[in-house]
């Protein structure tokens, strides 16, 4: 697998073990803990197949970038967490971060 996609895949499963660990109330609602489980262990897998090929710095910079991202989208969406001008702001600042270290990576992938 392209290690880009392994790293979307590795960003998306965050977004899946971050949601599950609010739902989870403190870690106390069990199917919402092994949801938890279960997207971590998929996100940490595809983390580290990513890692094998674009240098781990990258790697962890865009797998957190997409992570927080994703979960920032979940949280306005489902949560009702504030959508302010300067929050919108910074995320997209965040996502042309993560653009910029695909285009300046040295895997040429």
């Amino acid at each position: 697998m392209n290690p880009w996609l392994s790293l979307l895949f590795a960003g998306l499963f965050e977004v899946g073990f971050t949601t599950c660990m609010k739902l989870s109330d403190g870690f106390s609602k069990w199917p919402w803990v092994a949801g938890f489980l279960l997207f971590a262990v998929f996100s940490f897998s595809f983390l580290s197949e990513a890692a094998k090929i674009i240098p781990l710095g990258t790697s962890y910079a865009v797998w957190t970038g997409l992570g927080a991202f994703g979960t920032a989208l979940v949280g306005v969406f489902f949560f009702n967490e504030p959508a302010t001008p300067a929050r919108i702001a910074l995320l997209l600042m965040l996502i042309g971060s993560i653009v910029g270290l695909k285009l300046v990576s040295v895997t040429g992938q």
